[in-house]
């Protein structure tokens, strides 16, 4: 099933064309990978979809994407974009997921605060669910935020760079709750870990002002020049690896 159809999509910053006449379409099983250079616009795709940046073109959500007036999307943001010097502890931050939800109850719900203890017990961080966010590891901030992004119960789970600052324990965990995930909501993930992401998602989006769908992990050195997307090639094996090519 179609939850999301993007056509004709542009997001422009000045004279500068991040995105062009983009045409993708997102569906209830999918579990993307969205690859391409830095400045190649995967952000711009990621905020357009999120509606936090002007575009032209369209974008539309399925009916069932829709919940309490806006799309039914968890987002996890980059790490470097939050402000870790708030005062909020952790359980307070995985609430603020529902902060759309909120203003038709008016106040959080028994079942929220339940919600959230699950949450803390699926990405393995109980035991810090009153700490200050200024206190936590990177590791602990990344599992946190994906906590939020999970709390509203999402049709589309969008991710930015999720494995960066974890440790390697962790980022096997997280790309196993991402499968399991999978069973009942799609993905769109952004990484530049092309080799591993390789082993985890069903398909691979280039990105590189233009967009371009690939239905498998698995893309050639040829496609990505066809798609003038100058990125690393992904190789297969017992180890998921890359090799980097020349750049222009």
């Amino acid at each position: 099933m179609k939850i999301v159809e993007i056509r004709n999509l542009g997001v422009q910053y000045g004279e500068t064309v991040a995105l062009s006449d983009v045409n993708l379409d997102i569906y209830a099983q999918d579990f993307l990978g969205v690859i391409g250079p830095n400045g190649g616009g995967k952000t711009s795709l990621v905020k357009a979809i999120l509606g936090l940046v002007p575009y032209s073109g369209s974008i539309h959500f399925a009916p069932e994407m829709e919940r309490c007036g806006s799309p039914a999307i968890g987002y996890m943001p980059q790490i470097s974009e939050i402000d870790k010097a708030f005062p909020i502890s952790v359980r307070e931050v995985i609430l603020s997921g529902l902060q759309a939800q909120k203003r038709w109850f008016g106040r959080y719900r028994t079942t929220d605060r339940e919600k959230v203890d699950t949450l803390l017990n699926l990405c393995g961080i109980p035991h810090i669910a009153d700490r200050p966010v200024g206190e936590l590891s990177g590791g602990q901030l990344q599992r946190t935020l994906l906590c939020r992004a999970l709390i509203s119960d999402p049709a589309l789970l969008i991710l930015d760079e999720p494995a960066n600052f974890v440790d390697n324990r962790f980022e096997k965990e997280l790309y196993e709750i991402l499968r399991q995930l999978n069973q009942h909501m799609a993905i769109m993930m952004v990484s530049h870990d092309v080799g591993t992401i390789t082993s985890y998602v069903k398909s691979i989006v280039c990105v590189n002002q233009h967009v371009h769908r690939h239905d498998s992990p698995i893309i050639t050195p040829e496609q990505l020049h066809n798609y003038n997307c100058p990125i690393q090639v992904m190789c297969h094996g017992d180890v998921p690896h890359t090799v980097l090519e020349k750049h222009s």
